[in-house]
């Protein structure tokens, strides 16, 4: 895709979107994926370590949720896609291993994202697990079931399922955070936004409304399935909460 510095001729709505679509799209969708995943294992991991840890494990948890979620989205990318990225790479003698360096950046956008996101998702976790029956992880233990056992097949698929209308509100934090990697030259929807408007100056404004009704359609249909149909379905099953 190379028209928008190629043809003199400004490109129409349905182009502008088609770039905007093709170009950019890929990119976040993958950060937020992947950004959603390493923040759905670190916020999972820190909430139990919150409800089932020790002390240490708790003050240990409690100031990783308080450190990242204290520190702007756009500072994280700064540091992880442009200050650590000679980390990305360990060699041994003449032997180097590592991510490329062309893909440091975006590698970077996902560490901070992750990293954020988890401390956010550590939240809903926690609120989730402590949203469960004390009683059932008592029932269980009557049983024979060991904490971790209780924990794996009881506890867990409850907590999980009461989190789902708070964590779709999270993908959306999540996919419009993405947008941040433009900063560090990353070319995703707003990115590619952008590179029209700099081409056709204008064309910025509806090359910007255009990435927000995207932004929109993303975000907005998954809420919607996954957060209030979800909350109504839990109110029905009487679970979480009026």
């Amino acid at each position: 895709m190379v028209w928008v510095n190629s043809i003199p001729k400004p490109p129409n709505l349905a182009e502008i979107g088609f770039y905007i679509f093709v170009k950019g799209l890929p990119r976040t969708l993958i950060l937020t994926v992947l950004g959603l995943l390493g923040g759905f294992v670190i916020g999972l991991s820190l909430a139990i370590m919150r409800v089932y840890g020790g002390k240490e494990l708790n003050w240990l948890a409690s100031g990783y949720e308080k450190l990242f979620r204290g520190i702007p989205i756009l500072v994280l990318i700064f540091v992880f896609a442009i200050y650590l990225t000679n980390l990305y790479e360990i060699c041994i003698g003449d032997t180097c291993f590592g991510i490329e360096p062309q893909y440091r950046p975006l590698f970077g956008v996902f560490l901070a994202l992750a990293l954020r996101s988890g401390a956010y998702q550590s939240q809903i976790f926690r609120g989730a697990l402590l949203s469960v029956n004390p009683g059932q992880e008592e029932a269980a233990r009557a049983l024979g079931m060991s904490r971790f056992q209780a924990l794996r097949t009881i506890l867990l698929p409850q907590a999980l399922r009461l989190a789902v209308p708070s964590w779709s509100n999270e993908y959306a934090v999540v996919i419009k955070d993405s947008s941040f990697a433009l900063t560090v030259g990353i070319v995703e929807m707003t990115n590619a936004a952008l590179q029209i408007s700099s081409n056709f100056v204008e064309l910025w404004a509806v090359s910007i409304g255009v990435v927000a009704i995207l932004y929109f359609l993303l975000t907005y249909p998954i809420t919607r399935l996954f957060g209030e149909r979800q909350t109504k379905k839990l109110k029905e099953l009487g679970m979480g909460g009026g």
